[in-house]
């Protein structure tokens, strides 16, 4: 029985996608919910997985096409297997060692593989089945395949051998350019960008935060923190629950512009914005209010693993009433976000750095950020943006005031 492999259902606000890669060739055997074909959208990538086992007989759509939901990728026939084709992949059957190492490796770990990591094994020609997991269940990361590649590079240099110099003669050196095109999401990005700034009034209002109480608390209660939890006490639970209370004083900058209307909400997702090796990313904590400091940190780590493997769902990209994006992790001083429409606002961490500070009559080091509220002005005006910031400065200098939620 031949069965159509068509382009699934795409998410809300997505017309079309690019067909990434097959994984397959035709006449190829597959086993039922085998990843075919990656497709990517404007905000994640989408596997096809084969509904049944049997050989793909026919390839319809090669590799760069945009499709669209509906569209015949491909068919495959039911419980037909090719004598040529593996059983499970479409690669070479491994060595013997490599065997051994595959199966002592958690059940499906060798070939569940994010579209990134795939795209850095095709990328070296390596095989899935030599490079060792460290993810969730076996899962092969991006960082193991670096190690695997650093490793081995590091195998053909022998200990206490000088740095290879390479000499070049003036006449031999060459200078080239490589033109490549946008990946869906960097253009996805690069027009939501252009479109805050044409139609928001954009405005951005600063202040700077001592965090000697937080990293105090961070100190003292890390260990019991993590034990109890099983997840780190970092700063972004602090900010996140800080910002919400102030979120509540001042409701306008949780609020949105739809036409001619502003829409309030009450609730509070707040979008963590993350780099991954596609782009930026916003993954929305939902109702941040409900959440615990600990339920806060968790999130945050399920969802920056999620990005990190290529993993992320549309749910988990969609919606968001605010904004928090962190440049201190990549050493940023002092920066003005852009907005991430249609919210009204964003914040913008960056690098703790210590400081000379006069307190009460004295001049005393302390740990200090630069903080940054980017906001439409249209609705927002700056009397209640600059006290925005005011409350989330006077939360995280004391941070009993989270907890008496004053």
């Amino acid at each position: 029985m031949s069965i159509e492999i068509k382009v699934p259902p795409l998410p809300e606000s997505v017309s079309d996608a690019t067909l990434v890669a097959w994984h397959k060739n035709a006449g190829d055997s597959v086993s039922r919910d085998e990843n075919l074909v990656d497709l990517e959208t404007d905000k994640v990538v989408l596997e096809v997985p084969a509904p049944v086992s049997g050989t793909l007989s026919k390839i319809a759509i090669s590799d760069g096409a945009t499709v669209t939901a509906g569209d015949v990728l491909g068919i495959l026939d039911e419980g037909a297997v090719s004598e040529s084709a593996p059983a499970v992949t479409g690669e070479p059957a491994p060595a013997a060692a490599e065997v051994v190492a595959t199966e002592a490796r958690p059940a499906g770990g060798a070939y569940k593989l994010s579209p990134a990591v795939r795209r850095m094994l095709d990328e070296h020609d390596l095989d899935a089945t030599i490079v060792a997991g460290t993810g969730k269940g076996g899962r092969i990361t991006k960082s193991d395949v670096v190690a695997y590649l650093k490793s081995h590079s590091d195998e053909n240099v022998t200990p206490g051998d000088p740095a290879p110099v390479m000499q070049v003669a003036d006449d031999s050196i060459q200078r080239t350019e490589q033109r490549v095109p946008m990946t869906r999401l960097r253009a996805r990005i690069a027009e939501r960008m252009v479109d805050a700034q044409h139609t928001a009034a954009m405005l951005t209002t600063f202040n700077e935060i001592d965090l000697t109480k937080v990293m105090a608390l961070r100190r003292q209660y890390k260990e019991s923190f993590e034990k109890e939890h099983g997840v780190r006490l970092g700063f972004m639970s602090f900010f996140a629950k800080a910002s919400v209370e102030a979120l509540k004083k001042f409701p306008v900058v949780n609020a949105s512009v739809e036409g001619s209307d502003i829409v309030y909400h009450d609730y509070y997702d707040v979008g963590i914005a993350v780099s991954s090796e596609r782009g930026l990313m916003v993954p929305i904590l939902r109702d941040v209010d409900q959440m615990s400091f600990a339920d806060v940190e968790a999130r945050i780590s399920e969802l920056g693993q999620k990005a990190k493997d290529g993993t992320m769902s549309m749910d988990d990209l969609t919606g968001g009433t605010f904004t928090i994006t962190n440049g201190g992790i990549f050493g940023s001083l002092l920066s003005t976000p852009i907005l991430n429409p249609p919210q009204s606002a964003i914040l913008g961490m960056h690098s703790i750095q210590e400081r000379p500070m006069a307190v009460d009559g004295q001049v005393v080091v302390r740990p200090m950020m630069f903080v940054a509220m980017t906001y439409d002005h249209r609705i927002i005006d700056g009397r209640e943006a600059v006290q925005f910031l005011v409350s989330l400065k006077q939360s995280l200098e004391d941070p009993s005031r989270l907890l008496l939620q004053i």
